[in-house]
């Protein structure tokens, strides 16, 4: 195991603060315990009471109907994330990121597998040269997310991105819920960049681009290419990831400034080898086909959250985030257009290779040399995209086990390097075992699902955090809010699911669209704002907000059914771990935190929510201690 080797520091995360809770325990806040060898226990992964002994286990799923209830309705709150909470990792992340490396870390996050690989698929086989108006509808709703992010990251400047904006906003089991899904988004993200990376290198080689797979015949198709090299770039990118954010910044950037000298020269020298008869026809699938590229596309514009991770690193968020994040988006969505023009110009759509498109479109124009210029360009691009997601999601799962949603273990910071050590390897493992088998066209869907998913949450949650502030908004106005968001986003799943059923009629859009535009009028006109943005604010609220919500929805409605049925396979392992371990350990951990703050110190409620007045039986701590009534 991971653990019998690392070095660290034990340390029980159950106040609201690291050194609140060890002068409680009767310890020095500079002292700990250095542990080397094997020296995991169980209180490293389940140290809650509700674990301590078989009783109260028992005791604790016999009140899963009550704790539910507490983890639904109880909201954090923004001070909570941004102190208590990140006081559990026991040592502080290391500021030292600016705007410039937030850009160059966006650019370098988002431009890799998805226009390398997905291009060549989704002209070849959906949208044609229209693929290049895919981009367009993709980065529109990437960027309204960006957007959202933005606002958050910069109002709550902490290492857990959009779990920590949506435990303040909607509360902690939507949270749990988004968590799982960023985890999987990461781990499925990270493995289809691998095995890209593996396809672009064999092509570098002057080999076939699945060359270098092994064919493991007795294993089911689309598990049976097992790829040994994806691996092995996984772990030097762990390596690299654990030694320093500001090194893998230096690294990512200077390697970014020779990706996009390679982008430039695919432009030029593609449009000089340019037939414009390759343009015919545009749209062989009609809109539709734009629209379901659209939805797999999305994929090449995952990665900015990773930059909204870094926040907790960053010197002046409320300057260098706006800046790196719309910054780094707004270049890359330009890029993946004049891409997608070239590469549908330099070769009929038809005969586009789908593992390397762009290097074996140069070679199929004469110029063979160039080639290896893309590939090489390619792996630069893929190897970022693996570094900046290696860095992003060892800090979301860092900050969801500071909750105890996973295990605390996961939460400890380096003293040394000032990074997360045991989240990144952790989550770089479990990328390596599903880059090893499975096949680049399951995991780019399922993981536009899982992205699509978490972007809509995370614009209901600004709605939301403007339009609601317990003891501030009346009841009247926060039923009018629950009307509004549940008829735009009730009005986007049915234009979603009719366009998804029909394949010509338009009568459904006649309802449903009316419904969505007068619910964002509503909200706009009779909904009054409880709260401004102190630094920066998303423009248009709550027009932006809305509309990412339907354009998220709504490309969801443009993905295929066996993708989904895999996503609810995930949704249903979630909820299994939730009700049987993460429930249990928040709940505790949350009333610990609401127990200390009142005993030891002044602090404000660390949650707000209704609860259930009562004494929990495994802890012993009163629950109306952790929150009031909103």
């Amino acid at each position: 195991m991971v653990c019998c080797w690392l070095s660290y520091k034990k340390f029980h995360s159950q106040s609201p603060s690291s050194e609140i809770y060890q002068n409680k325990m009767g310890v020095e806040p500079s002292e700990g315990v250095r542990r080397r060898g094997c020296s995991c226990s169980k209180d490293d992964f389940l140290p809650e009471e509700s674990f301590k002994t078989w009783g109260n286990y028992g005791r604790a799923l016999a009140e899963i109907p009550a704790r539910l209830k507490d983890r639904l309705l109880t909201r954090s709150l923004d001070t909570t994330e941004m102190n208590e909470i990140k006081a559990r990792s026991a040592h502080e992340m290391k500021k030292t990121l600016t705007w410039w490396d937030l850009m160059w870390f966006g650019i370098g996050a988002v431009i890799g597998a998805g226009i390398f690989v997905l291009t060549g698929i989704q002209a070849r086989d959906v949208a044609g040269p229209a693929v290049v108006l895919s981009y367009v509808v993709s980065g529109i709703s990437a960027m309204l997310s960006v957007f959202c992010y933005t606002e958050f990251a910069v109002e709550i400047p902490v290492a857990g991105g959009s779990f920590a904006y949506l435990r303040v906003e909607l509360g902690d089991f939507m949270a749990f819920i988004a968590a799982g899904n960023i985890l999987l988004e990461y781990v499925i993200g990270g493995a289809a960049v691998a095995r890209s990376w593996t396809s672009y290198f064999a092509t570098l080689c002057n080999h076939k681009p699945e060359d270098f797979r092994i064919i493991a015949h007795s294993l089911k198709e689309d598990y049976n290419q097992l790829d040994p090299i994806a691996v092995g770039v996984i772990t030097i990118i762990c390596l690299l990831a654990v030694f320093s954010t500001k090194g893998s910044s230096r690294f990512n950037y200077i390697a970014s400034i020779f990706h996009v000298i390679v982008i430039l020269f695919i432009i030029i020298a593609g449009l000089c080898k340019a037939d414009t008869s390759n343009y015919t026809p545009f749209a062989p699938n009609g809109v539709r086909g734009i629209f379901k590229s659209s939805a797999v596309l999305f994929f090449a514009y995952i990665g900015f959250d990773a930059v909204s991770t870094m926040a907790e690193e960053t010197k002046n968020p409320g300057r260098d985030i706006p800046i790196g994040l719309v910054g780094s988006m707004s270049i890359t969505t330009l890029a993946y257009c004049l891409l997608a023009v070239t590469l549908c110009l330099m070769q009929k759509y038809t005969d586009i290779d789908k593992d390397a498109p762009f290097s074996v479109a140069f070679e199929a124009v004469g110029w063979n040399w160039a080639k290896y210029i893309v590939a090489a360009g390619a792996l630069k691009g893929m190897t970022t995209v693996l570094l900046v997601s290696a860095v992003g999601q060892a800090r979301y799962l860092t900050h969801i086990a500071r909750t105890h949603m996973m295990p605390p273990w996961l939460a400890h910071v380096n003293s040394r390097t000032g990074t997360p050590v045991n989240a990144t390897i952790v989550m770089l493992v479990a990328t390596a075992i599903i880059a090893f088998f499975t096949d680049l066209g399951i995991l780019s869907n399922l993981l536009s699902i899982s992205t699509l998913f978490i972007f809509m949450l995370v614009a209901v949650g600004l709605l939301v955090r403007r339009y609601y502030v317990s003891n501030v908004t009346t009841p009247t106005n926060r039923n009018k809010l629950i009307v509004c968001l549940v008829l735009i986003i009730g009005s986007s799943i049915a234009t979603a699911t009719y366009w998804g059923l029909s394949e010509t009629g338009w009568v459904g859009y006649v309802v449903t669209v009316p419904i969505w535009l007068l619910a964002t009028v509503a909200l706009w006109a009779f909904v009054p704002k409880a709260r401004e943005p102190k630094l920066w604010g998303v423009p248009l609220v709550p027009w932006l907000p809305s509309a990412s919500i339907a354009i998220n929805i709504f490309l969801l409605g443009s993905i295929d059914k066996a993708s989904f049925e895999r996503f609810g396979i995930w949704t249903a392992v979630l909820m299994v771990y939730y009700f049987f371990f993460g429930l249990h350990a928040s709940y505790d951990t949350a009333k610990e935190s609401a127990k200390v703050t009142h005993e030891t110190t002044q602090y404000k409620k660390v949650e707000e929510g209704a609860v259930t007045p009562s004494v929990d039986s495994s802890t012993g701590v009163n629950a109306s201690n952790a929150s009031t009534n909103p």
